[in-house]
């Protein structure tokens, strides 16, 4: 036994008393990462579609249409029994529109939005044909072509919506295009243009000013060159002034000389702006009441309409007009988040360019009725009576719901190893900081490098 040799013929074997073999330590993710992360896709997938859309926004979109509901039946019960012997009849129609707009909200919230961007050159295309037929074949009311089958539809309306669809697909292809001139800028304007042009031919000045308002805005969330976009405004705002002045309205002209008289002197100001000015005053702090104002009966132009935030201001005083400015400011911070979580870039711009228009919209709205900017017809987004207008809003709130219900059941928790990273998706690339990368081993560079060849 003393001569056996310590290892045996082979070389190879050690004879001492046998132990398992050393492992190499192991540098993957623990065994229970994997396992926990398989199991947190289908349960965020099979939340049920009421649960996976956004409270927020509801509760935030539920409270103006409950204060449109009640300022609706304010402004239009007196007008409604001389008119139809029943004072609930207007109100019943402002019932019937916001029941179709709840439906179709409900639908495109349940539609994945992602579908929109394959149908958003048929949409626009619809859309242009539909602003031709306003032209030719338009109801004339008031010296103006803004509505077909007898003032139930109002092609604008829909223009402002089927414009922020159509923008968020072509500037989310665009990408690093954008700052381009010939790629960029040029095409952008000339299909804002046609828009813009066929909605001032009814006219309707307003509504041109929100399209070419909102798509400027999302251009510049898409990462336009700053100068361009500054020099293309300013281009945009001397041709507009020449239109107003030169060949626009008559109307047009005479609100613009107002306004601009109102600046040193208030009592100089439109008819419309004086009314409104006038409700505010009575209001006071507190209002007067729900129902009890008494401006709206024959002295406030549309005060179901254009001037329903006037008749806020008197009713509800300035705590129920800072009330409906607190829930726009809201309704625009939980938009901008919503977009800012957005799991691509087309619903980032998409949700930013919904935002932006319901808030220009309010903001435009507010602004007339506080003598800010010169007198224009605009509603109060789901405040204000209408048809189409209302029902164009809700279709937009359920597009931003679903981008938010996509980003809901695609979400996994933190530690995941397959939850989606968390990153800025409005702006482009090229305006985005660099990504500080941790050291890699050059160990796992080589091994990386190997399987990659």
């Amino acid at each position: 036994m003393a001569d056996q040799p310590l290892i045996n013929q082979t070389g190879l074997t050690d004879v001492l008393p046998e132990a398992p073999p050393a492992q190499r330590p192991v540098r993957a993710t623990p065994r229970s990462t994997p396992r926990v992360a398989l199991e947190a896709v289908p349960t965020e997938k099979s939340r049920g579609f009421i649960a996976s859309l956004d409270g927020y926004l509801l509760v935030i979109v539920g409270i103006l249409l409950a204060m449109g509901l009640m300022m609706v039946y304010s402004t239009t019960f007196d007008w409604s029994y001389q008119t139809y012997g029943n004072e609930a009849t207007i109100f019943l129609q402002h019932v019937r529109n916001m029941g179709i707009g709840v439906v179709l909200m409900l639908v495109a919230a349940f539609v994945d939005y992602r579908l929109w961007r394959r149908v958003a050159v048929p949409l626009l295309l619809i859309t242009i044909g539909a602003l031709v037929a306003v032209l030719l074949f338009g109801d004339d009311v008031f010296g103006a072509r803004r509505s077909l089958i007898n003032g139930s539809f109002q092609p604008s309306e829909l223009a402002e919506l089927v414009t922020v669809i159509y923008m968020a697909a072509w500037l989310s292809s665009r990408r690093t295009q954008i700052r381009s001139i010939t790629y960029g800028l040029l095409p952008f304007a000339f299909l804002v243009g046609i828009v813009a042009v066929l909605i001032l031919r009814q006219p309707d000045i307003s509504t041109a000013a929100t399209v070419v308002g909102v798509a400027g805005i999302m251009f510049f969330l898409a990462g336009a060159d700053l100068l361009q976009l500054a020099i293309t405004g300013a281009i945009v705002g001397i041709i507009g002034f020449i239109y107003i002045t030169s060949f626009g309205p008559q109307y047009a002209h005479s609100r613009l000389s107002s306004y601009v008289s109102s600046v040193s002197d208030v009592t100089q100001s439109d008819y419309h702006v004086q009314q409104a000015i006038i409700a505010f005053n009575n209001g006071g702090l507190m209002g007067v009441g729900l129902g009890q104002g008494k401006q709206k009966f024959g002295n406030l132009p549309a005060p179901h309409t254009d001037s329903i935030f006037a008749v806020i201001g008197e009713e509800l005083g300035l705590m129920g007009a800072a009330l409906v400015v607190g829930l726009y400011i809201a309704l625009v911070i939980r938009g901008i988040q919503i977009a800012r979580r957005s799991v691509d870039h087309f619903g980032a711009l998409l949700a930013a360019g919904l935002t932006i228009w319901i808030a220009v919209k309010a903001l435009l709205n507010i602004a007339v009725m506080t003598a800010v900017v010169p007198p224009t017809g605009s509603p109060l987004p789901f405040i204000s009576f209408g048809g189409s207008s209302l029902v164009v809003l809700m279709v937009g709130t359920g597009l931003l719901l679903s981008v938010s219900r996509v980003r809901s059941r695609q979400m996994m928790p933190k530690w995941s190893a397959q939850a989606p990273e968390r990153r800025n998706v409005i702006v482009a690339p090229e305006r985005r900081r660099p990504r500080v990368t941790a050291s890699v081993h050059p160990r796992e560079q080589a091994t990386e490098k190997t399987n990659n060849d």
